[in-house]
């Protein structure tokens, strides 16, 4: 009888041993990375790299639905295609965010394949978030040193307002890692002169404008001059690659404004943020020149470019080292400047080629034209919106730490360095005073390393022994008070439109007596209600616990930038199950004043809650005569009292006069502590 036995084990090896060659082959590969580096190199990268995952990721779910106006606009995404397509705030499409919606897109696909939680819709986030100091590492690493990159990789983790917005669902992660990549592949394009770098350059930034549309154009002036500069090309083929480059970032971007221009109005939501349903006057008013001239029609308020200030804080240079924006991005500011005077002094003599004067002019570029974009805007601006300056300061003092290192021999650098070092130092202590009860004892720690290493620095040539010691001081006196901002901001809990990193400073923009604080409680209490309507004050998720602060480190602390644009709302059993009933039979369960407050009902409900006036209530989104249509069709069940602006900065009264409507047309009544009118109970006739 014939033999019918298996495979010997041996020879199943034999079989198998190519295929498990390869795989350890590519295992040792990314493990060792470029076969010049020395063996800790990798190990090093990868380390930090999993540090910063945990940073990003540990306690992510304790932000909750974090901006539940973006969060709601994800569920809507992952139920409903259409609503995916446009970025609708609810899957009935009523309305749009007031972006484009790429961001939206890879929240709402880790929805799709892992369901609808905290966590699915802020872990896209925290992976941008370590892809951008992967790349910075890169960019920093590749011409000038593996410690380079690593000490501009840490920056750029540590930095407090990276930390808290890659933890965050607003569009301003996918934005800094987009832009990112397109400085990476610039400096690739530079490197070997082929098209294809400044190409993929070009995808990279026409999807950064389906992110944060004009912010993402900040970085053109500068990626196109230093190309034009130092690409190793003759002019005339540079330009025809940066047309080449334009080509492709108006087919990477103009696809999705193309869809939104010609679908007829009537056949898709309505523009959030635009007083025309116009996604152009969306891109070139209220997110765009509007951003710099402070006239944003239908906005929160007007600007405040003046020297008294406003609203938005008093324009010029000091803005981003003063209040919360200093605590957020400024720790090492001072010293990524410096670093950069540092760099192009330092490397003026070099070839126009030379990879390591193409990273600082980049990261040098980038950081003043968007510096000097923030500081003068004189539109709608928040501490948060400085993340996007990350990682040109953490790739700055890489590189120029780096540059004055390699010339430690010289008296000069040695000075240089130390000055830096205790520059940093005095300014860390001046940023720590403005929590004063957070970590007392910090302050002292970064002063004697402050001290030291300058001191250590000083006296190189003649101790050299205490060269490990001036490294470990430097980086002490530089990154301990970011890192424990940084550690403060992943134990606390962050809600709401206006979010913060680390513990709560005593003044100035967003701080207690700032926009974020003293006006948090008239906003909340006031005339606008907090966005959160009556009895809509805090929603918790029904997981429960998500607005609960970590004791120990973070105890003490606020317990997140909630209240003012829309905190954290809890929203009662009674009224869900009210919202939930029979909702299949209505395009929308509800419709609320403003996204922020239609938010809060659509998460707890599941249901679709027609947000009126879009984010702030003032978008003609529906009008009046439209509503009256919705209700008498039988489209709408409830609708719920309170909540929102209304008419704002020359907005849309609309809103104001539906909810004046339904007031004198129809029965309230009170669930969950609620104010709520049915709208299928009454004979209301449109255009009555």
């Amino acid at each position: 009888m014939t033999s019918t036995a298996s495979t010997p084990p041996a020879t199943a090896r034999a079989v198998r041993s190519p295929r498990s060659a390869r795989a350890r082959a590519l295992l040792l590969a990314l493990w060792r990375g470029r076969a010049a580096d020395a063996a800790w190199v990798r190990p090093a990268f990868l380390g930090l790299l999993a540090l910063t995952a945990v940073l990003y990721v540990w306690n992510l779910s304790a932000n909750g639905w974090a901006n539940a106006f973006y969060s709601a606009a994800v569920q809507a995404g992952a139920s409903n295609w259409e609503a995916f397509l446009y970025g609708s705030s609810d899957a009935g499409n009523s309305i749009t965010v007031d972006k484009p919606p790429a961001s939206l897109w890879v929240m709402a696909l880790s929805v799709r394949l892992f369901g609808l939680s905290s966590f699915s819709i802020l872990l896209p986030e925290a992976i941008m978030g370590v892809l951008t100091v992967a790349l910075v590492c890169a960019i920093v690493r590749r011409h000038l040193s593996p410690q380079a990159g690593l000490i501009a990789g840490a920056v750029t983790a540590l930095t407090p307002v990276a930390t808290l917005m890659f933890r965050f669902n607003n569009p301003d992660a996918l934005l800094v890692l987009l832009v990112t990549l397109a400085t990476y592949l610039t400096m690739r394009g530079i490197e070997d002169g082929r098209v294809r770098w400044v190409l993929w350059a070009g995808v990279a930034i026409g999807f950064a404008f389906l992110t944060k549309q004009l912010q993402a154009f900040l970085i053109l002036p500068v990626l196109v001059g230093v190309y034009l500069y130092a690409s190793p090309r003759r002019l005339g083929t540079r330009f025809a690659h940066l047309f080449g480059a334009l080509g492709v970032l108006v087919v990477s971007a103009g696809w999705w404004v193309a869809v939104v221009t010609l679908v007829p109005a009537g056949t898709r939501p309505y523009i959030g943020g635009s007083q025309d349903d116009s996604f152009l006057e969306l891109t070139f008013g209220y997110n765009g020149l509007g951003r710099l001239t402070g006239n944003e029609t239908g906005s929160v308020t007007g600007g405040g470019g003046n020297a008294g200030g406003g609203m938005w804080g008093e324009t010029g240079i000091g803005r981003l080292f003063s209040g919360e924006f200093g605590t957020q991005i400024a720790w090492l500011l001072p010293a990524a400047l410096a670093l950069l005077v540092v760099g192009v002094v330092v490397l003026w003599r070099r070839p126009r080629v030379d990879g390591a004067r193409v990273a600082v002019l980049l990261l040098g570029g980038t950081l003043v034209v968007t510096g000097l974009a923030f500081s003068f805007g004189a539109g709608i601006i928040h501490p948060y919106y400085s993340v996007a300056l990350a990682p040109a300061i953490g790739g700055l003092v890489g590189a120029g730490g780096w540059l004055l290192w390699q010339r430690r021999g010289a008296l000069w650098a040695r000075i240089i360095a130390a000055v830096v070092v205790l520059g940093t130092t005095w300014w860390s202590v001046v940023l720590m005073a403005q929590a004063s009860s957070f970590l007392p004892w910090l302050r002292v720690v970064v002063v004697m390393a402050g001290v030291l290493a300058a001191v250590a620095l000083i006296a190189l040539p003649v101790l050299r022994a205490f060269t490990p010691i001036a490294v470990a001081a430097a980086l002490v006196a530089a990154l301990a008070a970011p890192l424990a901002w940084s550690v403060n901001t992943t134990l606390t809990a962050h809600t709401g439109s206006l979010p913060t990193a680390g513990p709560a400073v005593a003044a100035g923009f967003g701080g207690r007596g700032g926009f974020g604080g003293g006006m948090r409680q008239g906003f909340g209490q006031g005339t606008f209600r907090g966005f959160g309507g009556q009895g809509a004050q805090g929603f918790q998720p029904p997981q429960g616990g998500f607005g609960a602060t970590t004791q120990g480190f973070a105890g003490g602390m606020r317990g997140g930038a909630g209240g003012l644009l829309g905190g954290d709302t809890t929203v009662a059993s009674a009224l869900v199950r009210a919202l939930q009933s029979n909702a299949s039979d209505y395009t929308w369960a509800a419709a609320a004043v403003g996204s922020q407050n239609a938010a809060s009902y659509q998460l707890a409900s599941g249901e679709a809650v027609m947000p009126l006036g879009g984010f702030n209530g003032s978008d003609p989104s529906p009008t009046l005569a439209e509503f009256e249509q919705y209700v008498v069709d039988g489209k709408v069940h409830w609708f719920i009292g309170g909540g929102g602006i209304g008419r704002s900065n020359g907005g849309s009264s609309a809103s104001s006069e539906i909810a004046a409507w339904v007031e004198a047309n129809f029965t309230s009544t009170t669930i969950g502590g609620v104010t709520v009118y049915d709208l299928t109970s009454g004979s209301a006739v449109a255009g009555a």
